[in-house]
């Protein structure tokens, strides 16, 4: 990060409490890119705005979105204000999600009670994965299927058919972020990730940022 990046940063510290900047930075040592999540055209805002609340929780930074005929929000309320610490990506078309996820480095897990699958407590974090959530009604594409690298079913012992989608989401992160914690895998964001959210978040908490923004480049 340059100095001039650093030096911003320093400058919006003193808009921001200490409590505050000390809250933001622990929680960056926690943050992690090693998993993510995908949600392949989902139509229900609980839903969405759910999974959005537990990927903060668990400390997933990246969520894809997959809207091809659903254009669904998020509901601050739901969510907690949890959407504001995440970093969102949205796409068109589900190859190009998986195109770009497969470029850099993650296996493809789809998520689904209807394959042969490795089951939630045998599944390897040894790589990085995305995991795949499909739309509530119809579960994920013939797409995602076809170019997963692995299924994931949760263990289920009832005669209900499935977990609903965001329940099913915030038991695969509990679990996979709880062997990730034990494991030796390097999960961190890079020192320069984590000052470039620590600039974000904090522009996102300072009132009238936009003012202070502009005073502070005109100056410079």
């Amino acid at each position: 990060m340059k100095n001039s990046d650093l030096a911003y940063i320093e400058y919006l510290e003193q808009f921001v409490t200490e409590r505050r900047r000390k809250i933001f930075k622990e929680i960056l040592q926690l943050r992690t890119r090693y998993f993510t999540v995908v949600l392949e055209d989902l139509y229900q805002i609980h839903n969405i705005s759910a999974v959005v609340r537990s990927c903060d929780i668990f400390g997933v930074q990246d969520m894809h979105i997959i809207r091809k005929n659903y254009n669904a929000g998020i509901s601050h309320g739901i969510a907690k204000g949890a959407e504001k610490w995440l970093s969102f990506y949205e796409y068109g078309h589900t190859k190009e999600a998986i195109t770009s996820l497969k470029e850099k480095g993650y296996r493809i897990i789809a998520t689904t009670p209807h394959h042969s699958s490795v089951l939630l407590p045998d599944f390897d974090i040894t790589d990085k994965a995305a995991f795949f959530f499909g739309v509530e009604k119809d579960g994920l594409s013939e797409e995602v299927l076809n170019q997963a690298d692995e299924f994931l079913k949760i263990p289920m012992y009832g005669l209900t058919e499935s977990f609903n989608i965001s329940v099913a989401a915030a038991l695969i992160l509990y679990e996979s972020r709880k062997k990730l914690q034990q494991s030796h895998v390097d999960w961190h964001l890079t020192e320069e990730e984590q000052m470039e959210l620590y600039r974000q978040w904090l522009e996102k908490t300072i009132k009238s940022i936009d003012l202070i923004k502009k005073n502070y480049f005109q100056r410079k």
